[in-house]
């Protein structure tokens, strides 16, 4: 056994394999998987390793399309069978919204060169004759859907990455990992000692045990699932081909054959949690006992839709733990408080995701981040606030809606609140309707409406609506703690974040600066505001809900001595004061004048405001007139309280984050995570003004040579015919692709109806089209026309907001 390794992964499951044989494929062959067991113990070797491409992330598409194409490639290079079934998968769709949501995604298919169409039920009954498609308002076609055989597979990439060198130890369970004083680690195990740089967690159901080794605590719980396999059905064993798989996701159930029968799985609703306190040592192969009086329900309604299933006995049943984390997406990446830790834990679709999540892991490992931006899947998605009970509460609800669809915007109730500010309980006697980021409660909009989520507008649409007219015509009060806040001062706060940032930082006291922070290979991976409050104090806002994992940037550059940078989001919060009458509307409260000479744009000062001492921003991301308030948390009350009183007599009042994504829209701004990602080069986001190449800063070479190339794509507004948006009672929401003339030319990033300039307005980046154009945009899978705009059409020279 080595004593030192360039990585050890931990698990020998599909994905421990998948990253060990993707590490040797990028070069790094000195890797050693240490399994405590047998290979495939755990949740692999009952996978009903399903297999399909559609996701309604892009990006997720992107690395499932690449599993499924890896598997007979990784057969032909191996000699190891990977069990490839690929008759096909059918998507019906029952409901009106599950018809949107395969109508956008066959449209993404389009896009990205998917194959995933539209079939006539003629077709369908020819594809699947046994299904009974009464009822049913569209049916998709996916031909590569299938499954594969779960052993074979993860015994395919162990064997590929035995033959590119790494070394894989069975039965030998590891016992610690310890941190070494230069990052480093040393894992322990009965059979000795391996020392590396890199140890990355895959151990599936153990993910947590061996998470608890090295101090982390991951916010997992397993749950048991059920799946029967039928006896043979006679129409099945007289077939001379495979038939499809059905994903009937209104019915809640997955059906597909197996031998000569069915096999047909069910999240149902009667949730049964396991191994709360802790994954059982000495499991391995086990199952629990059969209990299919659960799953009911949902054989029911998979019986009515293929009624041999009713008739058939059944050889077999399935009832193994899955392990899930809150959103049912996986943990990923290296943990931010630390060193050469990587996390891949709670996957459930494995064998839909085993290749594309190896290339990602080991990407991110070798090369420093990975080709797509994948923060849906980044561990620091959540904090320390994802305790035991959310994480129960929220993979309860998870596992009892796992097909139900995941509307843009939609919030779920499970384990909230976590986090509140002192001025929770007074939003709410205001009426507001609260959403979650980063584990805070935070006002939607303020109204009695009902929040609900679809693809089409909802009831609160017109309540949103009101309060962007009145922050338009008058004022609104924005609550912004959700920002992220930081203070660097000491006598090397200048020289550190200008080692960081890649913007110069302001040198005059009370000046504020714009800055992206780069990634590893030139994107964006963060836009920052720097205020500079003192000679040796500087103030930084950023993405709440990027805190944790802008944590691995700050970190890469050394502080100065007797300088230091600390959070104060919690410390603080903050409202936004914006509108033609904010100016009126403050200066009730402060004998600070805000006159444009005396407070002009992009300044700050520290003042007296209703008698809370308040850090005012002369900034606002509505794209109007108006500051940011930053206080103390213990004043937020008293500070909030009083902007409401004094707004009372103005017709003046509180406004929700859904009214700020229209009302920064209508400005053409763009917001990390949607419009700036990694992915996204500075000049193709209109940032590469703010990058000062005359300067050193953290991944100054990887972004000098993007900035060498004409832009890919370009992000532009555009504005949607009003006739398509009417008749369709929908806007562009996110990820609907832009075709001209059939040829796809790009996706939207962010949508809304623009309440302050009438228009239905979406960002997103586009290739080979030009302000002006009029292309289609994929609003729930139908055309609607759109232009492209060659200003945003809310104050397009800025005059509002520096007046």
């Amino acid at each position: 056994m080595r004593t030192h390794a360039q990585a050890v992964v931990i698990g020998g499951g599909v994905i421990g394999c998948s990253i060990l044989y993707h590490l040797t494929k990028l070069g790094w062959t000195d890797v050693v998987l240490l399994e405590r067991d047998e290979l495939t113990s755990g949740s692999t070797w009952h996978a009903a390793a399903n297999i399909h491409g559609l996701h309604d992330s892009t990006n997720i598409s992107r690395i499932q399309h690449y599993t499924m194409g890896l598997y007979k490639e990784l057969e032909q290079e191996t000699g190891q069978g990977c069990g490839v079934f690929q008759p096909g998968s059918l998507y019906l769709a029952q409901t009106q919204a599950r018809e949107h949501q395969l109508r956008l995604q066959a449209s993404k298919a389009k896009l990205y060169g998917m194959n995933f169409h539209e079939v006539s039920r003629d077709e369908a009954e020819r594809l699947h004759p046994l299904v009974n498609y009464d009822g049913v308002r569209c049916i998709m076609w996916e031909p590569d859907g299938g499954n594969v055989d779960p052993s074979g597979v993860t015994n395919a990439y162990a064997t590929g990455a035995r033959q590119n060198g790494a070394e894989i130890i069975r039965f030998c369970p590891v016992t610690g990992t310890e941190q070494q004083a230069d990052g480093s680690w040393i894992v322990r195990t009965e059979k000795g000692d391996i020392a590396t740089p890199w140890v990355v967690n895959a151990a599936g159901l153990w993910g947590r045990e061996v998470a608890a080794m090295a101090g982390i605590e991951l916010p997992l719980q397993p749950t048991e699932h059920q799946y029967f396999v039928t006896e043979t059905i006679s129409e099945i064993a007289a077939m001379d081909r495979r038939l499809p798989s059905v994903a009937d996701r209104d019915g809640e159930y997955y059906l597909r054959q197996e031998g000569q029968g069915l096999l047909v799985g069910a999240y149902e609703k009667d949730v049964r949690f396991w191994a709360e306190e802790g994954t059982p040592q000495g499991f391995g192969h086990e199952l629990f006992a059969d209990d299919l009086e659960r799953i009911e329900d949902n054989m029911m309604r998979a019986i009515d839709r293929v009624p041999v299933v009713g008739s058939a006995g059944i050889k077999r049943v399935i009832n193994g733990p899955m392990i899930w984390s809150p959103d049912s997406n996986v943990l990923f990446g290296p943990v931010p408080e630390l060193t050469g830790y990587f996390c891949c834990n709670g996957i459930i679709p494995g064998f839909s995701q085993s290749g594309g999540m190896g290339l990602l892991a080991a990407q991110w490992i070798v090369e420093g981040e990975t080709k797509y931006d994948m923060f849906a899947w980044d561990m620091a998605r959540f904090g320390a606030w994802a305790g035991k009970a959310f994480t129960k509460a929220r993979v309860g609800d998870q596992y009892a809606h796992r097909f139900k669809i995941h509307f843009p915007g939609e919030e779920r109730d499970a384990g909230r609140p976590v986090c509140t500010r002192p001025v929770y309980e007074v939003q709410k006697q205001l009426g507001a309707k609260f959403g979650l980021n980063y584990g805070w409660e935070h006002p939607l909009y303020f109204g009695d409406v009902e929040d609900t989520a679809g693809f089409s507008r909802q009831a609160w649409f017109d309540v949103v609506g009101k309060e962007c007219r009145m922050l338009r015509d008058r004022a609104g009060i924005i609550d912004i703690s959700n920002f992220a806040k930081y203070v660097c001062k000491g006598p090397g706060a200048e020289d550190w974040l200008n080692a960081v940032f890649a913007n110069r930082m302001p040198r005059e006291v009370g000046r504020s600066c714009l800055t992206p922070l780069i990634g590893k290979r030139g994107g964006i991976a963060g836009d920052f505001t720097v205020t500079r409050l003192e000679e040796n104090v500087f103030w930084i806002i950023g993405s709440g809900m990027a805190e944790r994992y802008h944590q691995r940037f700050f970190k890469e550059v050394p502080l100065p001595h007797g300088t230091t940078f600390e959070s104060r989001t919690e410390a603080m919060c903050g409202f936004n004061v914006a509108g033609p009458d904010s100016r009126a509307l403050l200066q009730r409260l402060t004998n600070t004048s805000l006159a444009t000479d005396a407070f002009p744009f992009m300044r700050s000062k520290w003042m007296e405001l209703a008698g809370v001492n308040v850090l005012a921003l002369r900034v606002s991301f509505t794209g109007d007139l108006g500051w940011e308030l930053h206080c103390r948390t213990e004043d937020q009350v008293r500070l909030y309280s009083s902007l409401i009183e004094a707004g009372a007599d103005m017709d003046v009042g509180p406004v929700g984050s859904r009214a700020l994504m229209s009302l920064r829209i209508e400005k053409g701004y763009g917001s990390w995570s949607r419009e700036y990602s990694p992915e996204y080069w500075p000049q193709e986001v209109g940032l590469d003004r703010l990058v000062k190449l005359d300067k050193e800063f953290l991944n100054k070479d990887a972004v000098e040579k993007v900035l060498s190339n004409p832009p890919r794509e370009s992000l532009v507004l555009l504005q949607l015919d009003e006739s398509d948006v009417r008749t369709s009672g929908a806007d562009a929401t996110g990820g609907e692709p832009i075709f001209r003339d059939g040829v796809g030319v790009g996706r939207v990033t962010s949508g809304a109806y623009g309440f302050g300039v009438g228009m239905s307005l979406a960002l997103g980046f586009v290739r080979g089209v030009e302000p002006g154009h009029v292309v289609d945009v994929m609003v729930l899978g139908r055309r609607h026309k759109a232009k492209i705009l060659e200003k945003p059409p809310f104050d397009p020279d800025g005059m509002r907001l520096r007046s």
